[in-house]
């Protein structure tokens, strides 16, 4: 069998999209190792001064603005591929991205990001570019910045996802559903008592991971942890500010005076120990964070999802039994009395994430890789 060459493409608009695409070339090459991958940022190809404006101004619409992001998402989630606004989108560094696909050659291209789905599938449509194209839907959400008709193969994570897609005009054979693809080490069973050793916790308290996501955008993560210390919540707490480092200067000062166990960190690799650990977690509800915690079997309290996405995603982890919805601190901390009071009910919310379809990166591998199979067989025939 020939050696592969598999160019995928994410976006640094938030850390999700980039973990999908490091999941999705873990698994291919734990499958065939002599893969050629090529791993780009699409803000590579974009002017780097209107890249760090967009980029910077998502982030913070996103941190202080949620009502206007969501606004922009909900006027967008359906406009047609041919209006003018998805004709700049398509056009966005699109020399510069051809450039690169020519010289790279892949035999196969995946996307987790959907403007670069965008701006593929129309080159397919024109016959610019002929090689296979997925793309991987990194939310529990449907928008029509996703849907395109020169795309393959669509790998999605959940059903509600795939018949969302099919309503719009998407093949129902070119729709898989795989999950969201995350970190195979998410799948690898840990022992949670010798972490909690590791940590300096105690495995018959209660601990809470409090996720604020890569750049600290969890709502008022300040204030959440110190509801939690003010009340005297019997439970131990994990904090993860991501990059946001006047997060965790603001915090520091909280945990060296909390009386509970209080762990505060930064930017961590060390996710999956964290979860394996904690019983509950509070985040926000990015696409890649549900998924990670819905394969380690994690129960989730979203506070005040931001509309759009996250919003989506909270109300399908609320539909399946795995999460709940806080809108204030008021919410949350009955939230967080009920189940802390009736540990069953938490472990209830475990069992439903358990009993969610198993899908893993190493099932989104075998179709991406059946997907090449199948067009290299279509070329030789041809």
């Amino acid at each position: 069998m020939s050696n592969l060459r598999v160019l995928v493409i994410s976006a640094a608009f938030g850390a999700g999209h980039i973990k999908a695409a490091e999941a999705v070339i873990e698994a291919i090459w734990a499958k065939r190792p002599n893969t050629e991958i090529y791993h780009a940022d699409f803000g590579a190809f974009l002017n780097k001064a209107f890249h760090l404006v967009i980029k910077t101004a998502y982030i913070d619409m996103i941190k202080y603005t949620p009502k206007l992001w969501g606004e922009f998402y909900y006027r967008t989630s359906d406009i047609p591929s041919d209006s003018l606004f998805q004709r700049f989108l398509n056009g966005l560094g699109r020399q510069e991205f051809i450039s690169y696909i020519h010289s790279v050659q892949p035999d196969l291209i995946v996307c987790t990001y959907p403007t670069i789905a965008g701006v593929l599938a129309q080159l397919k449509e024109k016959r610019i570019l002929t090689v296979p194209l997925a793309a991987v839907v990194t939310d529990y959400a449907i928008h029509n910045q996703w849907v395109h008709q020169g795309v393959d193969l669509y790998l999605v994570g959940s059903q509600e996802v795939a018949d969302g897609l099919a309503q719009r005009g998407i093949n129902p054979g070119c729709l898989k559903v795989t999950g969201i693809p995350v970190s195979p080490k998410f799948e690898i069973k840990l022992d949670r008592e010798e972490l909690a050793r590791k940590f300096g916790l105690d495995p018959g308290q209660p601990t809470i991971l409090v996720m604020g996501g890569a750049y600290g955008v969890l709502d008022n993560a300040t204030g959440i942890c110190r509801l939690i210390m003010q009340n005297k919540l019997p439970v131990q707490l994990l904090i993860v500010c991501g990059r946001d480092k006047r997060l965790y200067s603001t915090l520091e000062p909280l945990v060296r005076k909390a009386e509970n166990r209080v762990l505060l960190f930064e930017f961590v690799e060390n996710v999956e120990e964290l979860m394996t650990v904690s019983d509950l977690m509070i985040t926000k509800a990015g696409g890649l964070t549900v998924s990670e915690a819905l394969t380690k079997q994690l129960p989730m309290v979203i506070y005040k999802p931001i509309p759009g996405q996250e919003k989506a995603n909270s109300e399908f982890l609320r539909r399946v039994g795995t999460g709940k919805i806080a809108a204030t601190e008021g919410e949350l901390l009955q939230i967080l009395t009920h189940l802390l009071e009736n540990p069953e009910e938490i472990k209830l919310m475990s069992h439903a994430a358990a009993k969610l379809p198993r899908r893993t990166a190493e099932t989104a591998a075998d179709y991406l890789l059946e997907l090449f199979r199948q067009r290299n067989r279509v070329r030789k025939v041809g």
